[in-house]
């Protein structure tokens, strides 16, 4: 929009483009042309940063529009999306390919963008001014966002069958159905087995669950083919016959009962007054859609974090180089590194960029008291600082005010962010809270219940220890293998991912690769405890304002 007119007799030529992720980016650039001149071609280049390195790769040009400072384009790119990685974008609009010519006097701008913030922002649209050109004003860029549909129904379905050939010599048969997708060049692929139903010619196979693109790839008329087997022990099944059908036949059924015969083409052609070896009928089909991530964030759901840091005096003396509160003038301390990982990428999803931050286990002016949710900024009424460097400035003054001593207690912050959690429980707010600790939890049992208490609510906890201490407590809580308890209650979700630090430290000291690394794996986790708090209260995203 509003690009710079570099033409006297016609307006520039811009090229732009559209980027999709799991999303899609629309973008609106100019060109220019010489007072006079042959119109001049010209594109805008997108750049791709790879992760955890300064370098730029080029992902893609523009079409050109002709004569215009507000061209609309229509080209679009796919990109891959994924939430826990910073995936920085550039545009440049320099010259085109019949522009050799000319010098740096026709480029137009560029714009700097990371993928989460046009996702994160309202509607997934974004704009920005292009910048580049000294005392002149550029134009803007508009991002716009949408998330590949890519057949995202779920279908559940309930078969059962009638008068099957029998099988087994001693007995009936153990019927099972085995469902195939058909494939561009003919050929089958599984896609779904259901259980097998012991001693018996009319079995009625439980309800079972499957995506639609699993089962026909999206498209609605693409065949199914259904196999009828009788299971035996030593994995020789016998076949009993087999029908086709369609997703948009089964389909069907949410209407009507549909029954299908079972034909084997052996028996057809060897006998001839053969029916059938059976029939199939579909009692149940039901659709519903399987929301993801991206929709509940275009939908309106902010992602409000908070920030908790050891100040005991176990990390050792700010001071001194051995501590791990001490940052050189050449690099970050491991909080501040861990800090900046995640906190980068989640502030792409919240829009007012305001983060409460507290540290635990210090003793706190004026009177020295021990607290354990002291806020950085050292205002009670208002914890919360501008944007992680906000959170990093505070952090470095209260190492300069605080006196660390202990001890490690996690359950006063954690009940903290879930008071805040419990305000707002209807989808429109989820809350991440990262704690950035160097030992063992002192209030291992207080940290449980809390845990277990903020389960219910829309909020996940980010833990990452620093230093050489062992963490096996940690483990407990992070429960991927077992599922966290307190006093005879079971956490309602899994909402605790913990992580050592030392892990994703890379050996050549590259501190933004360490960063990518731990962001990462940190972070993987969010989108589907995001979607689980999501489900079991069954909230559904809100449908993005029109455009």
């Amino acid at each position: 929009r509003n690009l710079l007119d570099m033409d006297t007799f016609s307006k520039s030529d811009p090229g732009g483009w559209w980027s999709r992720a799991g999303c899609m980016a629309w973008h609106r650039y100019g060109t220019a042309r010489q007072p006079g001149s042959a119109p001049l071609s010209a594109v805008v280049v997108l750049f791709v940063q790879v992760s955890g390195s300064s370098e730029w790769k080029e992902f893609g040009r523009t079409e050109v529009i002709d004569n215009t400072l507000n061209p609309d384009f229509v080209r679009k790119f796919v990109l891959d999306y994924y939430f826990e990685e910073k995936q920085n974008l550039r545009f440049d609009v320099p010259p085109g390919s019949q522009s050799a010519l000319f010098g740096a006097q026709d480029f137009l701008g560029q714009a700097f963008v990371a993928l989460g913030e046009v996702i994160g922002s309202q509607r997934g649209r974004l704009e920005r001014p292009l910048t580049g050109i000294p005392g002149k004003r550029c134009g803007t860029i508009l991002l716009l966002a949408e998330e590949l549909s890519n057949c995202r129904d779920i279908v559940t379905m309930q078969l059962c069958a009638n008068k099957l050939d029998k099988k087994d010599f001693f007995g009936k048969s153990d019927p099972f159905l085995v469902f195939y997708r058909s494939n561009e060049d003919g050929t089958f692929t599984i896609c779904h087995k259901t259980e097998v139903v012991k001693n018996t010619l009319n079995p009625v196979w439980q309800p079972f669950t499957i995506p639609v693109r699993a089962l026909c790839n999206g498209d609605y008329d693409r065949t199914v083919k259904i196999d009828v087997y009788d299971w035996d022990r030593d994995g020789s099944h016998d076949f009993i016959g087999e029908f086709a059908t369609s997703y948009r036949e089964l389909s069907r059924a949410q209407s009507q009962f549909t029954v299908y015969e079972v034909l084997n083409p052996r028996k057809k052609c060897k006998k001839k007054k053969y029916v059938n070896s059976g029939t199939v009928t579909l009692l149940s089909f039901s659709v519903e859609s399987e929301f993801t991530f991206v929709d509940y964030i275009r939908g309106g759901t902010q992602l409000n974090f908070t920030v908790a840091i050891d100040f005991t005096a176990s990390n050792g003396l700010p001071s001194q180089p051995t501590s791990l509160h001490y940052a050189s003038p050449y690099q970050l301390s491991a909080y501040a590194l861990a800090l900046k990982a995640v906190g980068e990428i989640i502030q792409d999803y919240d829009s007012d960029k305001l983060f409460p931050a507290y540290g635990f286990g210090a003793k706190v002016p004026p009177d020295g008291k021990i607290s354990h949710q002291f806020p950085l900024n050292n205002n009670v009424e208002n914890p919360s600082c501008a944007g992680i460097e906000g959170v990093l400035e505070s952090y470095l003054q209260s190492l300069r005010t605080v006196q660390l001593y202990g001890p490690t207690n996690f359950a006063p912050v954690i009940n903290q962010v879930a008071g805040t959690a419990a305000q707002v429980t209807d989808g429109s707010q989820y809350h991440v809270l990262l704690i950035i600790t160097d030992g063992v939890i002192s209030d291992m049992l207080q940290t449980k219940e809390a845990i277990v208490t903020a389960s219910a609510l829309p909020m996940s906890i980010i833990i990452v220890g620093v230093g050489p201490a062992e963490f096996e407590a940690m483990e407990e809580l992070d429960g991927d293998e077992v599922r966290l308890s307190s006093r005879g209650r079971y956490a309602e979700r899994d909402i605790v991912q913990f992580v050592p630090f030392r892990d994703y430290v890379d050996d050549s000291g590259n501190q933004v690769l360490s960063m990518a690394r731990l962001a990462k794996d940190v972070l993987a986790e969010i989108p589907e405890q995001l979607l689980s708090y999501m489900k079991t209260r069954d909230i559904k995203p809100r449908r993005a304002d029109p455009e």
